[in-house]
């Protein structure tokens, strides 16, 4: 008997100690990892979310700690001060509420201690983190909660998703800086010096496209884009023809190195008049700026260090019974044979948009243009692909179909071989690359012998969000899932740039769910760690 009796028993214990486990489950525990910049230079960064809910039999209870592992973080203390926050219902992330102290990592384990009070409901607790200023920016920090406690009983959050390596990043412009209301629409360049260029709008009064108050500013980095000099205004028409500033909006710029000389190349749209109007529907045919939008041009020839006064091309290049004519934006290129060559857009007489570009074959003493790639084709970027033809990547207004909910939106794709007097569309246009309607980046970088195409956009069809980063091996014929990088999973207005640092690095400008304007950079090691 004693076989049977020691079997019951361990039956029985097994039971006991599933009844005891069972009691111990007093809150639900759902974790969340978002995907965000982490920033030097913002006191607050969201990097998860966690939501405890009491059971259903229970009516509340009170979280006495949690245990949270910085393991697989480049640098802990690269951390200067990690906090966690309650924010109660509101799943938002907010500061108002701190549970327990702030901790200063010296250690991969952090643990808060405190009292708090769970309501029967959801209870979000979100974990924030400073940076040391001097961070590196190629370093990565990961976080993830091990443990909570309530009521003197520990629980394990469930392991059922992965908590991403957050790149760290630099915000370069944020809403109300300087007295600015918002900053808009990057470009990004590396001179011929290393020297990194960044160009943006500077919405002086609101957040509102052209017409308005809207200057050209500049910031420049000669280290990488680890710290940035002050920003400058590199294009501003001030009080033009009696009018005031904010009849003279000038913005969405395009940048562009030229590799043969170093001249540093800015476009801009520049509209006179039209008080509260937006640009794209009151230019008008014709050649005056009191008639319709002027394309200009200023240049730096030391680097960035002092600019042009303005150059306006419109006249070269505006066919007069266009509606409109403007660059990219964000950024052009120098072809193998030395052609500068900027994206651009056309509104025609028709009112139909197209997509094009506009080249120069003397350095930028005169300049022509291209014919339209694709009807209804707005915002576009232009890469020289391996056998010297040039891609044009555009934004493309059809969108994801009736009322954008078909998830048919995506990048329309042209090539051509002869600066865009003939078009051939991709076989990859309108299918490899979804947007929401919006700007994208793409560059091609040459990498331990191979030339790469590095696109980045907004990656979802309906919505400014989940900025990624993409690399394709063969001239943009596939963009394999393995070298997806997402940067940024909040939302923002989702405009971005790239520019290659040196060979091993990039560097992305983007419009962030954190801040304006966001620069990271990224090994491609790391795009093409999957590999």
């Amino acid at each position: 008997m004693k076989p049977i009796k020691n079997i019951l028993f361990f039956f029985c214990t097994i039971v006991l100690l599933s009844q005891c486990s069972q009691e111990q489950q007093t809150v639900r525990v759902t974790p969340e990892a978002p995907t965000y910049p982490v920033l030097t230079n913002t006191e607050h960064n969201p990097v998860f979310k966690m939501n405890i809910e009491p059971l259903a039999d229970r009516q509340g209870g009170t979280l006495n700690a949690v245990e949270i592992s910085l393991e697989g973080t480049t640098r802990p203390a690269d951390i200067q001060k990690a906090e966690l926050f309650y924010t109660g219902e509101d799943p938002g992330f907010s500061t108002q509420q701190r549970y327990g102290q702030a901790q200063q990592p010296t250690q991969t384990t952090l643990v808060f201690s405190g009292d708090q009070p769970l309501s029967p409901g959801p209870n979000t607790f979100w974990l924030s983190l400073t940076l040391d200023p001097e961070a590196d920016l190629l370093h990565r920090i990961s976080a993830r909660p091990l443990s909570v406690t309530v009521d003197g009983q520990p629980q394990t959050p469930p392991d059922t998703i992965q908590y991403p390596l957050q790149h760290i990043g630099y915000a370069l412009r944020k809403h109300g800086q300087e007295g600015v209301d918002t900053y808009r629409i990057p470009g990004l360049a590396t001179t011929n010096e290393g020297t990194l260029i960044a160009v943006y709008d500077v919405r002086y009064d609101n957040s509102s496209d052209l017409q308005g108050d809207i200057d050209v500013g500049m910031s420049r980095s000669t280290d990488g884009g680890d710290t940035w000099e002050p920003m400058e205004i590199i294009m501003d028409m001030n009080e033009w023809g009696g009018l005031p500033e904010a009849q003279n909006g000038v913005g969405d710029p395009a940048v562009l190195v030229d590799r043969e000389t170093n001249t540093i190349w800015v476009a801009g749209l520049w509209m006179h008049g039209f008080p509260e109007k937006r640009a794209w529907s009151a230019s008008q045919p014709g050649l005056k700026p009191e008639e319709t939008g002027q394309l200009l041009l200023v240049k730096s020839e030391d680097d960035g260090r002092t600019w042009s006064e303005p150059i306006n091309i419109t006249g070269q290049v505006k066919k007069p019974e266009w509606q409109l004519l403007l660059q990219g934006p964000g950024k052009g290129i120098t072809t193998s044979d030395g052609t500068l060559v900027f994206p651009a857009q056309f509104k025609g007489e028709n009112e139909m948009p197209h997509a094009t570009i506009l080249y120069s074959r003397d350095h930028g003493q005169t300049w022509e243009i291209g014919t339209g790639a694709k009807s209804n084709t707005t915002e576009a970027q232009v890469a020289e692909l391996s056998d010297g033809t040039l891609m044009l990547n555009m934004r493309d207004n059809r969108g994801s179909g009736p009322e954008g909910r078909n998830g048919t939106g995506a990048r329309s794709v042209a090539v051509t071989d002869d600066l865009g007097q003939t078009w051939t569309e991709h076989p990859t246009s309108r299918e490899a690359l979804p947007e929401p309607v919006c700007n994208a980046g793409l560059i091609s970088h040459e990498y331990q012998g191979e030339q790469l195409l590095i696109f980045v956009n907004p990656d979802h069809r309906y919505e400014r969000r989940d900025m990624t980063l993409k690399v394709s091996r063969d001239d943009g014929m596939t963009w394999p899932d393995q070298y997806h990088t997402l940067l940024d999973s909040g939302r923002g207005r989702g405009y971005p740039s790239l520019s290659s640092i040196d060979e091993e690095t990039i560097g992305v400008l983007y419009e962030s769910s954190r801040a304006d304007l966001v620069f990271q950079k990224i090994r491609m090691a790391d795009l093409l760690e999957q590999d």
